[in-house]
């Protein structure tokens, strides 16, 4: 969470995510940097290509992604192209777009599909509701909404 946070203190949208390998060290973290118009500058994008730069293909299957948000379908597709192991998501996509209807904001250019629409072999876990409210605090505060 403190990626997210650090992401939307950053004026980005509040994603933060971090590869760990099998022994359970964090091996790259990063988070969303969209602001500067290129929105493909996910931490899960990232975090693929960093990951087929620098981990073997047994690294990296063996690896877990943890992340804020449930991968979008351009980073569900990067992650099982390069060969990622687990994903371990906070929120939903579908909790994500609740929340954004709800509150009004325009749709995504993107469909939002789960991770196993997009890459039906990676395991994933999620949400996980003891951190449901945390985040929709963050999004909410993103898109300048008032919860109150």
């Amino acid at each position: 969470m403190s990626l997210a946070r650090e992401a939307l203190d950053e004026g980005d949208q509040p994603f933060g995510s971090l590869v760990v390998d099998a022994a359970g060290d964090v091996r790259f973290a990063d988070r969303n940097r969209v602001s500067g118009g290129d929105h493909t500058r996910h931490p899960e994008f990232a975090i693929a290509r960093w990951a087929a730069k620098n981990l073997t293909e047994e690294q990296r299957a063996q690896a877990t992604v943890y992340t804020s948000g449930e991968h979008c379908p351009m980073c569900s597709a990067a992650h099982a192209w390069v060969g990622l192991g687990r994903i371990v998501y906070a929120a939903s996509a579908e909790q994500l777009t609740a929340w954004q209807t709800a509150w009004e904001l325009p749709t995504a250019p993107v469909a939002s599909l789960a991770i196993n629409d997009v890459a039906p072999g990676v395991p994933v876990s999620g949400p996980a509701p003891e951190l449901t409210e945390e985040l929709r605090e963050l999004h909410a505060r993103s898109a300048g909404v008032s919860l109150t």
